[in-house]
This record gives structure tokens, C-alpha cells and sequence, in this order.
């Protein structure tokens, strides 16, 4: 029997330190735009943090200096199991949101570009181009961003354009300088836009400023170390983009007429060290970007 009742504390104890594991890389992953949270959520993870340890340590003193029984064990035992299926419900409860989310939002972006016949499917191009260069990155890059906010950041960059007036998004012509300067304000009224959204704040200057170029010749004239690293991540999937995507006034350009030409402008407009991390990643893996919206219409 005693044999039965330690041997039930230890795999408790084990399940414990495993929840403690799973608890502090859930936390690790709520860095985001969706979950966050303010100072008091903060507060009350923490608490949540010191609690697990605490019965952890709980389990090890029963083990070793107590005289437990086979009651003790089976409550002790079946505390971990109750915390690790929370754990994983909760777990599953965020990630269902933040899919939920990330529809809302699709569909949201998709009434910005149903505005502008030359917007199909850009901003979810923008997106998976941007999800597929940070997985390339290397490890001390990637762990700079977020990737769930870099996600919505990308997905979202354009959303300022519900602000322009029709007659401007759709002008076949050239732009005047007037409308330019309304069309160069669409990143900033993408950030009052979203300025309801409290937890979002992390990304406004990484839409606002995705224009810019490392020259400083951008909409607001910000030279690369003042860009975001999000924000130059951004430009480089959205420059490929409007290359190869067919225009009512262009024609699309091939990946490789693409490549060439964002190579030309490294270190000028686009972050060289970027550009030279997308051109390493397969041409296949660049071409599975295109959403099934422009599949449809060969670019």
C-alpha cells in the first residue's frame, strides 16, 4: 500500500512540475494583441505561477516528511490531473479566440479590399508573406515579435484605406499631390481606427509606419533605426505583393522580375538584411503564399 501511495504522489508531483512547465509557456504565448491583458491580469498570472509551485512544493514535503495515507494521495494526485485539464482547456479556449479573431478580421479586411478592385486578397498576401518570412528569420529575430501581433499587424496594415475616399482608391489616373497626400495618411487612420482596441497599441506603430524606407524618403520621412523591425518586416512582404500582383494599371511581374527589383532598392528603400532573408526562402515556398482569392484571377 505504501508503495501505491508514494508512487501516486510522484506521478502527481511529476504532473505538477509538467503544468508549471505548460503554465509558463502559456504565459510566454499571451504576449499578444488578443491576450495580453492590463497590469491586473498580469497580477493574477503571477499568482497563479507562485500558487503551482507552492502546491508543488506542497507534494515534496508530503512525500518526504509526512506520513501520508492513501486519501492524501488520491487528492494530491487527482489536484495535478484537475490542473493540467484546465490548463488545457483554457489553452484550447485561446487558441479557438484567437482563430475566431483572426476571421473577424479577415472578414473585416476583406470590406477594405472589396473598396479597391487593385486590394483583392493584398492584405492576406501581405499577411502570409509576413508569417512565412518570420519563420526564416533567425532565432534572436524572431524573438523580437510576437507572431500572433505581427500576424494581425500585417493583415491589418491597410485597414486606414476605409478612410479614402473611393474616387481616390479607384482613380485610374495618376494621383494628384493633393490626393497623394490624403492616399499617404491611410496608415495613420488605420491606427485611429483601431485605437478602440486597447491591446493593440504594441502594433499601431507598425502599421502606421510600413511605408517608410531605410533612406527616409517614406510618407513621414523615418530613417531605418527609427522604423520597427516590424514595420520593415512588413514593407518587404508588401513591396513583393504590389509586384507581382496585376493592377488595372500593370501588369503582374514574375517572382524572379520581383526579386531582382527588391534587391535593387536593399538598403535603400526595403531592409537589406530582410531582403536577403526572403531571397534565401524557396521560390515554392514564396509561391504558396498567394491566397486562393488571387489563384482565381492569376495575380
Amino acid at each position: 500500500m505504501k508503495t501505491i501511495i508514494y508512487l501516486m504522489i510522484i506521478l502527481g508531483a511529476i504532473l505538477m512540475v509538467n503544468n508549471i512547465i505548460r503554465y509558463v509557456n502559456f504565459l510566454r504565448n499571451t504576449k499578444d494583441v488578443l491576450s495580453s491583458g492590463g497590469k491586473k491580469n498580469s497580477f493574477w498570472k503571477g499568482v497563479a505561477c507562485i500558487l503551482l509551485c507552492f502546491f508543488l512544493v506542497g507534494y515534496l514535503l508530503v512525500a518526504f516528511l509526512g506520513n501520508p495515507d492513501l486519501m492524501i494521495a488520491g487528492i494530491l494526485f487527482g489536484g495535478s490531473i484537475f490542473v493540467s485539464i484546465v490548463l488545457t482547456l483554457l489553452m484550447r479556449m485561446i487558441n479557438t479566440v484567437k482563430e475566431n479573431c483572426l476571421n473577424i478580421a479577415e472578414t473585416l479586411i476583406g470590406v477594405v479590399d472589396a473598396r479597391d478592385p487593385n486590394l483583392k486578397g493584398h492584405s492576406q498576401y501581405v499577411r502570409n508573406l509576413c508569417m512565412l518570412l518570420y519563420d526564416y528569420l533567425p532565432l534572436e529575430k524572431r524573438s523580437r515579435l510576437n507572431r500572433v501581433s505581427l500576424e494581425f499587424a500585417a493583415l491589418m496594415h491597410d485597414i486606414g484605406k476605409l478612410g479614402i475616399p473611393e474616387e481616390i482608391l479607384n482613380k485610374p489616373e495618376k494621383l494628384t499631390e493633393e490626393e497623394w497626400k490624403i492616399m499617404r495618411n491611410h496608415p495613420k487612420l488605420g491606427v485611429d481606427i483601431l485605437k478602440p482596441l486597447f491591446s493593440f497599441r504594441e502594433i499601431f506603430p507598425w502599421i502606421e509606419y510600413h511605408h517608410e524606407q531605410i533612406s527616409g524618403q517614406g510618407y513621414y520621412g523615418i530613417l531605418k533605426d527609427s522604423i520597427p523591425f516590424a514595420s520593415r518586416l512588413i514593407s518587404v512582404a508588401d513591396t513583393y505583393s504590389a509586384i507581382t500582383m496585376r493592377r488595372s494599371y500593370k501588369e503582374p511581374r514574375s517572382y524572379e522580375e520581383a526579386v531582382a527589383i527588391m534587391i535593387e532598392v536593399a538598403g535603400k528603400q526595403l531592409d537589406a538584411e530582410l531582403v536577403e532573408i526572403f531571397c534565401q526562402i524557396p521560390k515554392k515556398r514564396v509561391l504558396e503564399c498567394v491566397p486562393d482569392s488571387l489563384k482565381e484571377t492569376d495575380l
